[in-house]
C-alpha cells in the first residue's frame, strides 16, 4: 500500500482528506501536524485524538517552535518587517517551518504521496507547493479540495456519510492563532468598507490603567521584560504577550496583494509582535548610521514580502539573512513601552551603544567637536555642486 503523508490540523479540509485518501485512493494515511507554538497542550491532546479517530495508520506533532524562531522570527524582528507598513506576517510566517518540517518527515518516511488541505483560492497552496517540491521533490503533492473544488457542505456531507460527524459548525470568525500574532477573517474582511467588531477579537480588553514595561535587548534579539531575562527568546514573547493583550493593542486591518494576484484583506491582532518591532525600531535609530537604517529599510521590505509569499528557500535570502545578522551587532540596550488601551508609546532608551551621546553635541542646543566656522565651511561645500548649477544655468521660472 503507498503511503501519504497528511499535513493535518484537525479541521475541515484535513479531517476530509484523511477519509477520502484512505478509502476512495486505497492509501496508508499518516497524519503529521507541525506545531510552530500556537497550539496549548489540551488542543494537540484534542487533534489527536480526532486524527486517531478517522483512522489514519500514524499520527505524530512536530515541533518546530524554536525553528520558526530561529529561521523566521528572529529576522523578521532585525528587519522590522510589516508587510505594507502595517502587518507582522503573523501566521502565515509560519507556513515556511510548517512545510519544511512535514516535507522532511514525509521523504525520511519514504512516502509516495504528500496531501494539504488548502483551497485553490488562498496563498497556503502556493507556499506547501512550493517547499514540497523543493524539498521533497520525488513525492507527488496532492491537494483534493483544490483539485476536486469542493464546497463545505460538501465535505461535511462526505464525512457524515462515512460515520464521521464532528462539529464542524462554521464558526462566524475564522481565527488562526499563533505566537507572532493571530488572524481574523469574517464576514466584514470579505468587504472593502467595514471593520471587525470587537468581540471578534480573541484578546478582549481586561486592563485600563496604563503600565510601563521594559524591553531588552541584545544584539537585537529580545532577550528581557522588566529585569527578567529569558534564555528562551519564545518565553520572554509569550511573557509580553499575556500582558499586552489584556490592552487589546497590535490590531489592525491587512489589505494586500496575494501570491495569486487578487486584493485580500484580514483582520489581526499581534500585541507583543507590534510592541517588539517598534521598540526594536526606536533602538535602532538610536544605535545604527543613517545609511545602515536606508539599507535595512530597502532590504527588509523585500524581504519581508518574499517570505510572506513563501520564497524563504530563495538564496537570496540567505545573502539578507547575513545583511541583518551584522547589522544587529551593537542594537543592544533597553527600550521603556508604555500601555495604555488599545495603543502604546515608545518612550525611551537606554544604551551604551546610543548614538545620541551629548559628548558630541545636542541637536538644536551646543556645538561640541566643531565651530562655527566649519559649519561655514561645510554647509558651503555640501551645497556647491547645486551652486555651480545655478550660476550656470539660472533658476528655472
Amino acid at each position: 500500500m503507498k503511503k501519504v503523508v497528511l499535513a493535518f490540523s484537525g479541521g475541515l479540509d484535513t479531517s476530509y482528506c484523511a477519509i477520502y485518501l484512505a478509502k476512495e485512493m486505497g492509501l496508508e494515511v499518516h497524519a503529521a501536524l507541525a506545531n510552530t507554538g500556537g497550539f496549548s497542550d489540551e488542543e494537540l491532546a484534542d487533534i489527536e485524538r480526532r486524527a486517531l479517530g478517522l483512522g489514519v495508520k500514524s499520527y505524530v506533532a512536530l515541533d518546530v517552535t524554536q525553528d520558526y524562531y530561529e529561521n523566521t522570527i528572529k529576522y523578521m524582528v532585525f528587519g522590522n518587517v510589516l508587510k505594507n507598513s502595517t502587518y507582522p506576517i503573523s501566521v502565515s510566517s509560519e507556513r515556511i517551518s510548517q512545510a519544511t518540517v512535514i516535507a522532511k518527515y514525509a521523504k525520511d518516511m519514504g512516502a509516495d504521496f504528500l496531501c494539504h488541505g488548502s483551497t485553490g483560492a488562498g496563498n497556503d497552496q502556493i507556499r506547501f507547493d512550493m517547499i514540497f517540491n523543493i524539498i521533497a521533490p520525488e513525492v507527488e503533492v496532492i491537494a483534493l479540495v483544490r483539485e476536486k473544488r469542493l464546497s463545505r457542505e460538501e465535505e461535511i456531507a462526505y464525512l457524515r456519510s462515512n460515520g464521521v460527524d464532528f462539529n464542524f459548525e462554521k464558526a462566524e470568525y475564522s481565527i488562526n492563532q499563533g505566537i507572532w500574532g493571530t488572524s481574523i477573517g469574517g464576514k466584514e474582511t470579505l468587504t472593502s468598507s467595514e471593520t471587525l467588531p470587537e468581540a471578534a477579537y480573541p484578546s478582549q480588553l481586561t486592563e485600563t490603567e496604563p503600565t510601563n514595561v521594559k524591553l531588552t535587548f541584545e544584539k537585537g534579539e529580545f532577550v528581557g521584560l522588566n529585569g527578567e531575562r529569558f534564555e528562551n527568546k519564545i518565553e520572554a514573547i509569550q511573557k509580553l504577550n499575556a500582558i499586552a493583550s489584556k490592552y487589546a493593542i497590535g490590531r489592525d486591518m491587512h489589505i494586500g496583494d496575494t501570491i495569486i494576484g487578487i486584493k485580500g484583506r484580514v483582520g489581526f491582532e499581534a500585541a507583543a509582535p507590534m510592541v517588539i518591532i517598534k521598540a526594536h525600531h526606536m533602538l535602532e535609530k538610536h544605535t545604527l548610521t543613517k545609511w545602515q537604517l536606508f539599507w535595512k529599510d530597502q532590504i527588509s521590505a523585500f524581504y519581508g514580502n518574499h517570505l510572506h509569499e513563501g520564497q524563504y528557500y530563495d538564496p537570496v535570502m540567505r545573502d539578507m539573512e547575513a545583511m541583518l545578522d551584522k547589522s544587529q551587532r551593537y542594537v543592544t540596550g533597553d527600550v521603556l513601552v508604555e500601555l495604555h488601551p488599545y495603543r502604546f508609546v515608545m518612550v525611551g532608551v537606554e544604551s551604551e551603544h546610543d548614538l545620541m551621546s551629548d559628548k558630541f553635541g545636542a541637536y538644536g542646543e551646543t556645538m561640541s567637536d566643531w565651530t562655527s566656522e566649519d559649519v561655514k565651511g561645510f554647509g558651503k561645500m555640501f551645497g556647491n555642486q547645486n551652486t555651480i548649477f545655478y550660476k550656470i544655468n539660472g533658476l528655472e521660472e
